[in-house]
């Protein structure tokens, strides 16, 4: 799986074989994970006031160097690709890391890499070096999970732009220091036309954020954009197309979370099996109940149903939009089901403890749940993935 090398792919077998770089991030970040991230040290991060480490942030960028693992080595990248990300997805959704990978190094990043420009090739710089977060800022309150329902609008001022409109739910944002905005400069909501992108200080007048943690240990934020004065370079992109960007960095984020998910519904199954192995009935382990053993086998059948879309997805990335969002939202459905099945049974299966704050398996499931309807619920993905497969046909 060697990122510049997916074209080719379009029209021939799929290679599912990692390289042994592929192999060796794994491994080290991996056995990183387990010395330096325990699940105690995750949950007690989580319940501070900021609800994170920043020195965990720093090390994946100075220990690990993996937040710039899919950026240009002209920013301070490795000059990886999506496959890269896959890897580091899984091993972070195994670790279940709170810190905004997916927000800044994945979405973000690959956002302003499209994007270009000056100001964007600069952030990118900061973000591969761990010295700045940014977020995409891109849902919002009467909106659902299109990018085109966008009401936040941007207009003239002189030379610059004023913003003013409302974002809802930005993962990380009480983390960020940076926030790409997108805007209408153009066009009615819902139409496709019309859609910016611009680059924000989270601390610019006018910029206001409501922060709370969120179901899965995490933290978000409600921003208010209240006449937010802009200068000629905050646009980043071009005026009033930024929506094929947007849209392909959503497929992005897509086939990032599948590979978290998959870690995560790994790390589940692995929790049920060891535990119906410890956990004892009638004088013997429920493990070895036939039922149990049945319920597990479909328990692993999803986890490798997700892992086959997970796979599908990244590869499809480089591909024309129609063939990768098509690959995008099958494996959003996919990989949603799965989250869903695995977790229900994993506490099902270990029971009462299975619904206490200290038993791991919880926390999991409960950004597995976060994950389901993240860019996008199994209904949206549905519909998208039949318009989608009509358009093909037409």
């Amino acid at each position: 799986m060697v990122g510049p090398e997916h074209r080719k792919w379009a029209n021939k077998r799929m290679d599912f074989s990692f390289t042994d770089e592929q192999r060796m991030l794994r491994d080290n970040l991996a056995a990183w994970l387990r010395e330096h991230y325990s699940f105690e040290a995750r949950r007690q991060a989580s319940l501070s006031d900021t609800g994170w480490r920043a020195d965990m942030w720093r090390a994946l960028a100075s220990e690990l160097g993996i937040l710039g693992v899919a950026l240009p080595e002209s920013v301070g990248g490795l000059d990886g690709g999506p496959v890269d990300q896959m890897v580091i997805m899984e091993e972070l959704g195994r670790a279940l890391v709170i810190e905004p990978y997916l927000e800044c190094a994945v979405v973000a990043a690959s956002l302003l890499e499209a994007a270009g420009g000056a100001a964007a090739h600069a952030l990118l710089g900061e973000i591969a070096a761990g010295e700045t977060i940014a977020v995409l800022a891109w849902s919002e309150p009467t909106a659902r999970f299109s990018f085109r329902d966008a009401a936040t609008r941007a207009t003239r001022d002189g030379a610059g732009w004023r913003l003013s409109g409302a974002k809802a739910v930005v993962a990380g944002a009480p983390w960020a220091s940076k926030l790409i905005v997108t805007a209408r400069t153009g066009g009615a909501t819902g139409e496709a036309e019309g859609l910016s992108l611009f680059l924000v200080d989270r601390a610019a007048p006018g910029v206001t954020l409501t922060a709370y943690p969120t179901i899965d240990g995490r933290r978000a934020a409600d921003v208010t954009l209240n006449d937010v004065a802009l200068g000629a370079d905050a646009l980043i992109g071009p005026e009033g197309g930024a929506l094929p960007l947007v849209e392909q960095a959503g497929d992005r984020a897509i086939a990032a979370l599948s590979a978290e998910a998959v870690g995560i519904t790994r790390f589940m199954l692995d929790a049920t099996v060891d535990y119906t192995k410890q956990r004892r009935q009638f004088g013997q382990p429920i493990a070895s109940f036939q039922v149990l053993q049945h319920r597990m086998v479909d328990m692993f059948m999803q986890v490798e149903m997700a892992t086959s879309a997970m796979y599908l997805a990244t590869l499809k990335l480089p591909l024309d939009p129609v063939e990768r969002a098509l690959a995008a939202s099958s494996a959003k459905v996919t990989v949603a089901n799965a989250c869903r099945f695995v977790g229900q049974n994993a506490i099902q299966l270990h029971g009462g403890m299975g619904m206490t704050e200290e038993m791991a398996v919880t926390h999991y499931f409960k950004r597995a749940t976060v994950l389901e309807h993240d860019y996008g619920s199994v209904d949206h993905h549905l519909a998208r993935f039949d318009r989608l497969t009509r358009l093909r046909a037409a």
